[in-house]
């Protein structure tokens, strides 16, 4: 187990931390009043448990949202498959919706306890986990520091490190060293990534590979497609993904141009934010594009121009219906979406200038003709044109991003062999 010593800042940071223990139930009441927190289980975020320990080894995952959360589901499953218990955390009340859809009955969600020494001592006097995985890019100090103190190894697994990241730990480089140095093993998704991890100080770093890539497409409730399918039957579908806002008056827009030229349009949009669904609809019936929300129960009718899919976990459904999809975040400077569960559906890409959480796969996308940048909303329009009126163009786009994302894949049993070692000390030690 690394040892790096801690910094002036680092203890800062923790003494400040246990000054502000006291303080933390108004930080929590004011995120409950914004819809951040579940009421039913604030106490978790103290670090006092909602379910009992599973006997037997035990392996702690956190990602902090959804996407972290879909990108370790097949790992979780290899992890079972080889007769560990899980406990899976995160830190979003989306996150953990879609959890208690998509997690087996034997895998126990948590959310995170906030970053206070005593929250975090008391998660783990509870949980007594053999082994932690932090997913992506999640380094909380005091976290880290209480695992450390344990001797409970710890591992990063398809961590990242952006460049506007990198550039804020680079401020306070020795103590993103003294962090990363308590890190036994960070598996990179990438060179760049890895590059970076090593830098600030990460003492041993392997790239492995996006274990985004190796998850499945995401399911459907087939009976909700047939609904979904039947009321728009004869239509044809774009679909704005996780949009931000700034976004959706683009594809509104877009929507107004294309719905002259393709009869019987129809666009869904998806707000990266679904509480954000009442104000989406009020600017498409504004711009005269009548809208209605998933969230109230209806189902588009023939005068419906845009469907706000202002859910939890149906974006399958929604990726199953449509021929092409806008990528959000990449429009506004959000860094942009994952576009590989849409991929993997059969639909064209398109996506903004702005990409840079995957800008990797952007990058091999465009060059290989399996995604297209648009900027505004007539070159959305355009596009989204050629590729829903033209079926030879947008099968060349899907088949070429097909053969892309084949090729970053591999991740899965890369990381599964790099934390095999840890496992097999674990059988070791419970003999």
């Amino acid at each position: 187990m690394a040892r790096a010593p801690t910094t002036l800042l680092v203890r800062l940071y923790r003494f400040a931390t246990w000054l502000a223990t006291p303080f933390i139930g108004l930080l929590l009441w004011r995120r409950l009043k914004r819809g951040k927190e579940e009421r039913g289980r604030m106490r978790e975020r103290y670090g006092r448990a909602s379910a009992a320990r599973p006997k037997g080894p035990l392996i702690w995952l956190h990602g902090a949202s959804v996407g972290e959360m879909l990108a370790v589901l097949p790992l979780i499953d290899r992890l079972r498959g080889r007769g560990f218990k899980v406990l899976l955390t995160s830190g979003t009340v989306t996150s953990a919706r879609l959890a208690a859809t998509r997690l087996p009955p034997d895998v126990v969600h948590q959310f995170v306890p906030l970053d206070s020494p005593l929250f975090v001592r008391r998660f783990l006097k509870h949980w007594r986990p053999d082994l932690v995985l932090l997913v992506e890019s999640e380094l909380w100090p005091n976290l880290i520091l209480e695992v450390n103190a344990r001797r409970i190894p710890l591992v990063l697994v398809n961590a990242r490190m952006s460049p506007k990241s990198f550039a804020s730990w680079q401020r306070v480089g020795s103590s993103a060293g003294a962090l990363l140095g308590r890190v036994d093993l960070c598996l990179a998704q990438a060179p760049d990534d890895g590059a970076r991890l090593k830098q600030l100080g990460a003492p041993r770093v392997v790239v492995t590979g996006n274990l985004k890539f190796d998850s499945p497409p995401p399911p459907v409730d087939i009976i909700a497609f047939d609904r979904l399918r039947y009321a728009t039957a004869g239509r044809t579908a774009l679909v704005a993904a996780s949009t931000h806002p700034g976004e959706e008056e683009i594809v509104i827009e877009a929507h107004r141009q294309l719905a002259e030229r393709v009869p019987g349009l129809i666009t869904v949009i998806a707000p990266r934010h679904p509480e954000r669904g009442p104000e989406v609809a009020r600017l498409a019936n504004e711009a005269g594009c009548p809208a209605v929300l998933r969230s109230d129960g209806y189902l588009p009718d023939r005068g419906t121009a845009i469907y706000i899919a202002d859910t939890i976990g149906e974006l399958g459904l929604f990726y199953r219906l449509g021929r092409v999809a806008l990528l959000g975040g990449s429009l506004a400077r959000k860094g942009g979406q994952n576009p590989i569960e849409p991929i993997k559906l059969d639909l064209a890409i398109l996506h903004g200038p702005h990409t840079t959480n995957f800008d990797d796969l952007y990058r091999a996308l465009d060059a290989g003709e399996g995604a297209a940048m648009v900027s505004d909303a007539p070159s959305l329009a355009a596009a989204s044109f050629t590729l829903l009126t033209d079926g030879a163009a947008r099968q060349h786009m899907v088949e070429a991003a097909q053969a892309t994302i084949e090729s970053f894949g591999g991740a899965l049993d890369r990381s599964l062999a790099a934390i095999d070692p840890y496992l097999v000390q674990i059988r070791l030690e419970r003999r």
